[in-house]
This record gives C-alpha cells, structure tokens and sequence, in this order.
C-alpha cells in the first residue's frame, strides 16, 4: 500500500493515497499502557530447537515454528518506537494487557528518523522479553522506495546492530524493510532481497527473517511471482514473508484469499503483518481476515496502537496510551472481539 509519510511535529502524520489499484499508507504509530507484569521474567540467549539443528524461530513450510519446535501464530499489534520513544515504557504495557503474543516494532536506520542503536534495540528486546512478546523489528526509512540502494541501507544497518539480533533468536524476528518497493511489480523486489538477504546470513545472523511484499506491502502477486527465489536465496532457509492489508489486499474475501493462499500454496509462510478496518484506499474486512487466519495458522499484527495523525486517526487502536479506551471500531474488534487477540492469541512456548 502506499504511504507518504509527513512529519508535522509532535505528531507523525500519516498520509495514504491510492492509485492504479495500489494503496497508500501512512506514518505510524501505536503504543500501549496498562497492568504490568513484573512477575514475567525470561533468561536471554538462545537455545537449539528440538532435533533440527536450528537456532531460534525457524519455518518450516508453511509454519513458523519456535525454538522449542512448537507452532507459534503472531497476534499482536505494531507499536512506532521511533517516533514515540518516550512512549515506549507505557505503550508495552499496554500491549502485553491485549494478551498480544508478540509486538511489530518501528526502527529506523537514520536516513529519515534518528538512527537507532545496539542498546536501544536491545532495551526494546528485554522489555517484551519481560511481558513474553516476540518483537518484530523493522526499519521504515525504505517504505515505499524502489532503489535497492534504499534496501541494501537497511541491511547494512541490520548488520551494524547484530549484536542484538545474534543471541535473541528465540525472540526476535527480522523484518528487513518496511514496504520497501512501492510499485507493483515483483522483479525489482525479488532482485533486492535475493541481494541482501545473504549479506545478513554472511554477517551471521540466523534470526527469522520476514519479508513484506512489494506495492506499499499490498502486492501479494510480488510474493506468488518470486517468492520463492527469495527463499531460495536464504541459506538458512529461514525466511517467511508479510502482507499488508488494507483497502486493496484486504477488500474483501476473494482478495484476502488469494493473496494468502498465493504464498502458502507454495509451501511458503505468510503472515498479515499490518491491516487496519478501513483506509483511505478503501474499506477492510478485518473480520474475516482475523477469521480466516484463524481457521488456517496464520499470524496477523493490527496497525496501530495510537500516534497515527494526518486524517487517518481512525487506525489508532486507542484513544489513550494506557489502552483504557480502545476505539470502538477497530481496538474493541481487535482485542476483544472473536477471534480477536484475547480469544486467540497463545503465549510463544519458550517463555513457558
């Protein structure tokens, strides 16, 4: 989907157009406060999964397994940590009372926002190791650029920070870039990641790594069309892939299906890793998105807490940070609704 990003201070504007079937999104943000867990605590490192000789979360066809070798399905929500740094405390806390298993988490490699840091990153980690979230990290300064040149700077900036990636793998997952490659078209996005992604592999990290699709995250033919090169491409075999759905991926169930289904017919994993109800390129069926997810394994994350501006308010899934008033709309479907994430999020086992 497509995205211009606007940044009117202190509020991220989030900008979305559509055009030639292609959706826009927009600057995000989302953060979360509520009960805290202190009684949640996790040793960090990272431990050999049962019998396979993986390190960490793995895939494994069409699933994502984690480093006990038990399933682990993503239900969370997107958190934007670089533009909201200062909410980061509250925002996690809050996430954790959604009863999210995991939390996608916006990072920036400094080309557009303040470049972030090994500690930083690692900060973020320890803090959803402490309410027993999987973090999702992604860089956004490449959303919806087509120069590789975009992409190969977040890899470079993935291997300047390995070291909080090398030694968390049983509760990080790297996202590489968000919505790199705005067009709808799969080459160009097929020859970055086959590019970059044994770069990363070279620098030894082994994390998961996920790849979202081209098209602002909306194109899933990008993924039926070369996604499996892109796997290929991995010699860790670790790579599962992301699309985001919103008012062209996600429109309505024939959409939905095809998209997903053009991934996992393929023996490939998928997860939606962004939606929203509506957007300004159209209206969401968010309800059987999360339905048919459910009935098939597949992970999603809502776009977002709170923090969106720039007429797109609507895609905050709180009206407060503490997450005492959730959208009635959106945050109520998303957390408590039927297949929401209180009905059906499961707590990644090696936290167990």
């Amino acid at each position: 989907m497509k995205k211009l990003l606007a940044f009117l201070f202190p509020v991220i504007m989030l900008l979305s157009s559509c055009g030639g079937g292609a959706d826009s999104e927009t600057d995000k943000s989302s953060s979360k406060a509520a009960n805290s867990t202190a009684d949640k605590t996790v040793s960090s490192g990272s431990n050999e999964s049962s019998g396979e000789g993986h390190v960490g979360f793995h895939v494994d066809g069409t699933k994502l397994l984690d480093a006990n070798g038990n399933e682990f399905v993503m239900r969370g929500v997107n958190h934007a940590h670089s533009w909201f740094a200062g909410d980061d405390t509250i925002a996690l806390m809050a996430i954790d009372n959604t009863e999210s298993n995991c939390v996608r988490l916006v990072l920036a490699d400094g080309e557009q926002w303040t470049k972030d840091s090994v500690d930083s990153i690692n900060t973020l980690v320890e803090r959803c190791k402490e309410y027993h979230m999987v973090a999702v990290v992604e860089v956004h300064d490449a959303t919806g650029r087509d120069s590789i040149d975009d992409l190969q700077k977040a890899a470079d900036f993935w291997i300047e920070m390995k070291d909080a990636l090398i030694g968390n793998e049983d509760y990080v997952i790297l996202n590489i870039a968000n919505e790199w490659v705005g067009s709808w078209e799969s080459d160009t996005w097929a020859e970055g990641y086959t590019t970059v992604i044994p770069q990363l592999r070279e620098a030894g990290i082994k994390n998961t790594i996920m790849v979202d699709a081209a098209g602002w995250g909306q194109y899933g033919q990008s993924i039926a069309d070369n996604g499996k090169e892109v796997f290929d491409s991995d010699p860790e075999g670790n790579t599962m892939f992301s699309i985001h759905m919103y008012g062209s991926a996600g429109k309505n169930e024939k959409t939905i299906k095809k998209n997903l289904t053009g991934v996992t017919d393929q023996g490939l994993c998928v997860c939606v890793g962004e939606f929203g109800y509506k957007h300004s390129d159209g209206d969401v069926d968010e309800g059987f998105i999360m339905e048919y997810c459910q009935q098939n394994n597949i992970g999603w994350l809502g776009w977002s807490w709170k923090g969106n501006g720039g007429g797109v308010e609507y895609l905050d899934l709180s009206n407060d940070w503490e997450g005492e008033d959730l959208s009635p709309e959106w945050g109520e479907v998303l957390v408590n609704g039927e297949y929401g994430t209180k009905a059906t999020s499961q707590e990644c086992s090696v936290f167990n």
